[in-house]
This record gives C-alpha cells, sequence and structure tokens, in this order.
C-alpha cells in the first residue's frame, strides 16, 4: 500500500477513535461493564475474519503468537477501566491533556520494546503538538488537590495506552492483524467483566438505546479504532502514530459543535493548526525514516 493510503487508514482510526467519548458519555451503563461488552462485540464481530486467517495461516500461527496477544489484553482492558474511572474523578481539561501527553511516553516504550529512537522530524513534531495542546487546555486547566488523584489515576491509564499500542509496534510476526486483535479483545474483556461482576450484575434488561450504544462502541472505536491504530503500528513509526492520534480531540470538538451546538474556543483552532504542521512534518518524513517503506507485515 502507499504511504498516502496508510495514513488515510490511520485518520480514520483515529476518527473512530474519537467517537468513543461520544457514546460513553451518552451511556448509563457501569464503565466496567461496558469496557467488556464493547470488548465482547469487537471480538464477535471479527471471530469470522479470525477464523478464516486461522485456517490460512495454521502452520505459521503458532502458540506464542497466541501467548503474546494476552499481555496486551491484559493492558487495553486495564486502560479502558482506568480512562473512565479517571475521567470522572478530574475536568475534561485536566483528562484531554493528560491523554494527549502520550508522545511524551511513547518513546521510553519504543526505545524499551523494540529499540525504537526518535528522528529529528519526530522530536519537532511532538513539540509542536504539544504546544498546541497545552494552549488548548490552559485556560481551563484546574491544578487542585480536589482533583489529584483523578489526574494520576488519568496519568497511569495514559501509559498503559502507550504501553499497549507500542506493544502492537513489537508484536509484527503474526500473519495477520486479525490473529493478534482478536485473541487480545476477548482476554481484555474477560478480564473487564471479571472486574465488573464485583460492581453490577450483567444479567439485566438493555434498553434499546444501550443496547444500539454498546454495539456502536464495539464496532466503530474499537474494530476500527483500536484494529487500525494497531495496524499502523506496524506500518508506520510508533511516534508518528502516537502524535496523529492526538487528532482525536480534533474529531471530538467537531463532533461536539456538529451534535451539541458546543462552539469551540479560539484555543481549539490553534491546537488544531499546531496539530496539522506537526502531522505534516512526521508524515512528511516517512519515505525517509518511515516504520516500513514498503508494505504492511500483515496479509489480511
Amino acid at each position: 500500500m502507499t504511504v498516502l493510503l496508510n495514513a488515510l487508514l490511520l485518520l480514520v482510526s483515529v476518527f473512530a477513535a474519537s467517537t468513543a467519548v461520544i457514546m460513553i458519555k451518552a451511556s448509563t451503563v457501569h464503565p466496567f461493564l461496558l469496557a467488556s461488552l464493547r470488548l465482547f462485540v469487537a471480538a464477535a464481530a471479527l471471530m469470522p475474519i479470525y477464523l478464516r486467517d486461522l485456517r490460512r495461516h495454521r502452520a505459521a500461527y503458532t502458540g506464542a503468537h497466541l501467548r503474546a496477544s494476552m499481555l496486551p489484553g491484559v493492558i487495553l482492558a486495564i486502560h479502558l477501566m482506568s480512562w473512565v474511572v479517571g475521567a470522572r474523578m478530574t475536568p475534561t481539561a485536566n483528562a484531554s491533556l493528560i491523554v494527549n501527553l502520550m508522545p511524551l511516553a511513547m518513546p521510553f516504550f519504543l526505545a524499551w520494546l523494540v529499540g525504537e529512537r526518535l528522528t529529528g522530524r519526530e522530536i519537532a513534531a511532538t513539540g509542536i503538538a504539544l504546544v498546541g495542546v497545552i494552549i488548548l487546555t490552559a485556560t481551563d486547566l484546574n491544578l487542585s488537590a480536589t482533583y489529584f488523584v483523578g489526574d494520576v489515576i488519568c496519568f497511569g491509564s495514559m501509559l498503559f495506552y502507550a504501553f499497549y499500542l507500542a506493544l502492537g509496534r513489537r508484536n509484527r510476526t503474526f500473519p495477520t492483524v486479525w490473529l493478534y486483535l482478536v485473541p487480545l479483545y476477548l482476554v481484555a474483556g474477560v478480564l473487564s467483566m471479571a472486574v465488573a461482576l464485583f460492581f453490577v450484575n450483567p444479567i439485566q434488561p438493555y434498553p434499546a438505546r444501550e443496547v444500539a450504544l454498546i454495539l456502536g462502541l464495539g464496532l466503530v472505536p474499537t474494530v476500527i479504532g483500536h484494529s487500525l491504530l494497531n495496524r499502523s503500528m506496524q506500518y508506520f513509526r510508533g511516534q508518528i502514530v502516537s502524535i496523529l492520534n492526538m487528532g482525536q480531540f480534533v474529531f471530538a470538538g467537531l463532533m461536539g459543535y456538529w451534535l451539541f451546538d458546543e462552539v469551540p474556543a479560539w484555543s481549539f483552532y490553534v491546537a488544531s493548526a499546531l496539530l496539522a504542521v506537526s502531522a505534516w512534518i512526521v508524515v512528511g518524513g516517512v519515505g525517509q525514516a518511515g516504520g516500513r517503506s514498503a508494505t504492511s507485515p500483515y496479509e489480511g
């Protein structure tokens, strides 16, 4: 595939992932249960593709591959559960700033897991993007002891998110991306459900609206968003994905305007412009330092 097409798929994944916050806020299902159900929906939706690829690559797909999906599944479950808890304990601006600090954390995970060091372009692009995030959140940021615990939980959740995606960069030996992701989603779903059982009974009547939101969360930000983000970690260098993933705040802001008539402040436009410049810098350098110069390692 061309760099342009892969960049387009990455942008699609960022947009799909950005819809999660809209549906999570609209749902009244317990957050741990909601995390579990969305993961089970994603695994069920992708199971036919998993079984197809399992038949095609039975000789190449080993127990080591299956075990490699376990750790990222655990990490994803912790991220999804902790993020909702932390975000509900701190102002939106604080949570938004913390999650968008991932480009600061990602280089450490990439260096540790795959020995990937930042290029000059990536350092410059990271700095520009983070200036935009600081401008976006500075006016609403609330540094208070009241929100300290929530801020810490959000920060930990951000680290787990970076760790999870960096593991996707390391796990590039799978015959197809679906053989990696379906067991991962199942592990994350089972762990989330195990924790949810301590707080809520999952056997209950679900209104049609909640069913629609659960299906939406499973299919859009998970099947499309997380799956394509993991695929992008195979094609692009990890920091490129990390920077472009910050575009979630742009899409979320546009959806907030369209769905809820929330008019963005001037800082939103400045931050969006700086992120666009940052993205142009790193994507423009793919041909020189790109994660994979030819095609994705996955075949299906």
